[in-house]
C-alpha cells in the first residue's frame, strides 16, 4: 500500500467512511471485535480496497466520536466499578493466571461493557469444571482471538452476570502468558493488566 494511495481524497473518504460504520457497528453491540466489524462495514459499504481500510486506533477514535455525538460512553465511575469487579472476579480466578483486556482496561466504556479476562490453562475443561463447580450458571460460546500473526483462533468463551456486571472469560493456552494475543487490527501485543497491575489503577485512578 503506496503513502500516495493512502493520501488520495477519495480514499481518505472511505477509509472514514470505513471507520465510522464499524464504530456504530461496535457501538450499538452488533459486533464485538473490531476486525469483524470492519470486514462486516465493508460488505455493507462495498468498499473492496484494502488501501481504505482503517487501522485499529482509526476506529477507535471513531467509536469514542460516535459515543460523544450520541451518549453511549458511561461515567467514569463505570470504568472504576468493572475494575473493582475484575479485581474480585481474579482473585477468584486465580489458579488460572487471570489477565483483565477490554474496555475495563482501556478504550470506550458503555452501560453495558463487560468484564473481559483472559484465563490460561492448557485443558480448557479445567475452566468448565471449576464453573461447575463453583455453581456459576455460565453460558460457553466461542470467540476468536489472534495468538499469531497468521490468523485469529477460536477459543471457549464463558459468559455470565453478577451483580448487574457482564462478564466474559476467555480460555487461552497457558503458552500466551509468554506470548501474549496480537490485536485484532494490528501485529502488537494487545494490552492486559495483571492483578497487581490492576490494583495500582484502581489506586490511581488512571
Amino acid at each position: 500500500m503506496s503513502p500516495r494511495r493512502q493520501d488520495d481524497p477519495r480514499t481518505r473518504q472511505r477509509r472514514q467512511q470505513l471507520a465510522q460504520e464499524a464504530a456504530r457497528l461496535l457501538a450499538t453491540g452488533a459486533q464485538h471485535d473490531p476486525a469483524r466489524a470492519l470486514r462486516k462495514a465493508a460488505e455493507r459499504l462495498g468498499i473492496r480496497d484494502e488501501a481504505a481500510f482503517p487501522g485499529g486506533d482509526e476506529i477507535r477514535e471513531a467509536l469514542e466520536a460516535h459515543q460523544r455525538l450520541f451518549g453511549g460512553d458511561a461515567p467514569p465511575s463505570r470504568r472504576q466499578a468493572l475494575r473493582e469487579a475484575a479485581q474480585e472476579a481474579m482473585a477468584f480466578f486465580s489458579a488460572f493466571d487471570p489477565r483483565l483486556a477490554g474496555a475495563a482496561l482501556e478504550g470506550p466504556v458503555d452501560a453495558h461493557a463487560p468484564v473481559c479476562l483472559h484465563l490460561h490453562a492448557d485443558d480448557p475443561d479445567e475452566v468448565a469444571h471449576f464453573l461447575h463447580d463453583q455453581r456459576i450458571p455460565a453460558t460457553q460460546v466461542t470467540r476468536r482471538l489472534r495468538l499469531s500473526r497468521e490468523q485469529a483462533t477460536p477459543l471457549p468463551c464463558w459468559e455470565f452476570e453478577a451483580g448487574g456486571i457482564a462478564f466474559e472469560l476467555w480460555v487461552l493456552p497457558a503458552s500466551a502468558l509468554r506470548q501474549p494475543p496480537l490485536e485484532s487490527l494490528e501485529d502488537r501485543p494487545l494490552r492486559r493488566a495483571t492483578a497487581n497491575a490492576l490494583r495500582q489503577l484502581i489506586a490511581t485512578g488512571d
